[in-house]
């Protein structure tokens, strides 16, 4: 039974027409750190960069490592302030984040019909079966993801809520990868042809890439992956593409002095002014306004 004195936050877009969904950054100066016990009303990811000690979870004593993730279902009390030289990331949000990106119930009530959110049922039942570990040579994908994820949960930009969502569902779609037991429930879904295809954006975004270019990477035609895809998100390949490399600019437009010029070619774009173009037509400003 959960103690009613424990602290239970609850994820808040930070507007009436925002995702619910809360992005932290795990470190010893984080209230949520210092509070000691407390739980969440909404689904939880925790990634560790760093970190070492006891990681408390409904009373059982988990050891942290850098490239450890954790999955919290709703409700689940967890400690965070043992753990020593923590750093990394806290997500909590709510089902209803995915809307329209997955074509499943999306209540906090339906969340288990989700496959992309098994992972979570799988802890609901036993806390070992929501810990896994990312491998050293994949941990720059997930902290570059999760960084991206802060960074459009921070900004107030045109796109940014959009942006939150896209980020979010390349992390879950990371820790269904991870996650082998849910590859059945996946594959008869075709969600592991989603990923597949994510993947092959992640990798080759800042490259020439279209979506023919996509089909052939995961052995499809180009028009069965674009029904899969847009029956799956609401989106076509193309624009998945254009997102990705929309949120790589946001990224280093916030965060770098690059030119223009260079944030173009670097993000797959070998003509600056296409880019300008694209960018003002997704965002409604110029690269250069953004930056302002």
């Amino acid at each position: 039974m959960q103690d009613s004195r424990v602290l239970m936050f609850e994820a808040r877009g930070r507007s009436s027409r925002s995702a619910a969904i809360d992005v932290q950054s795990v470190e010893a100066t984080n209230p949520r750190v210092q509070t000691g016990p407390h739980g969440h009303n909404d689904l939880e990811l925790l990634y560790f960069r760093s970190g070492s000690g006891p990681h408390m979870v409904m009373n059982r004593m988990l050891p942290v490592a850098p490239g450890d993730v954790v999955l919290l279902p709703p409700g689940v009390v967890h400690d965070l302030s043992m753990v020593d030289a923590a750093a990394g990331w806290a997500v909590a949000f709510s089902p209803t984040v995915l809307e329209g990106m997955t074509g499943l119930g999306q209540s906090l009530q339906l969340w288990r019909s989700n496959p992309l959110l098994s992972p979570f049922l799988a802890a609901e039942s036993s806390t070992e079966a929501g810990l896994f570990h990312v491998e050293e040579v994949n941990r720059p994908r997930w902290e570059s993801l999760l960084q991206g994820l802060e960074v459009e949960f921070r900004g107030l930009g045109a796109g940014s809520d959009l942006a939150v969502r896209a980020y979010l569902l390349l992390v879950l779609l990371e820790v269904a990868r991870l996650a082998g037991d849910i590859e059945g429930e996946l594959r008869h879904r075709q969600e592991p042809v989603l990923a597949d295809a994510f993947g092959v954006i992640e990798q080759h975004f800042a490259q020439e890439l279209s979506a023919r270019d996509v089909a052939e990477a995961v052995g499809m035609s180009p028009g069965h992956l674009t029904t899969v895809v847009r029956e799956r998100t609401g989106r076509t390949i193309g624009e998945w593409i254009t997102e990705r490399r929309m949120a790589e600019a946001r990224l280093l437009l916030s965060h770098t002095d690059l030119p223009v010029e260079s944030i173009a070619r670097r993000v797959g774009f070998r003509d600056p002014a296409y880019f300008n173009r694209r960018f003002r037509q997704v965002h409604g400003v110029s690269p250069g306004a953004w930056r302002k």
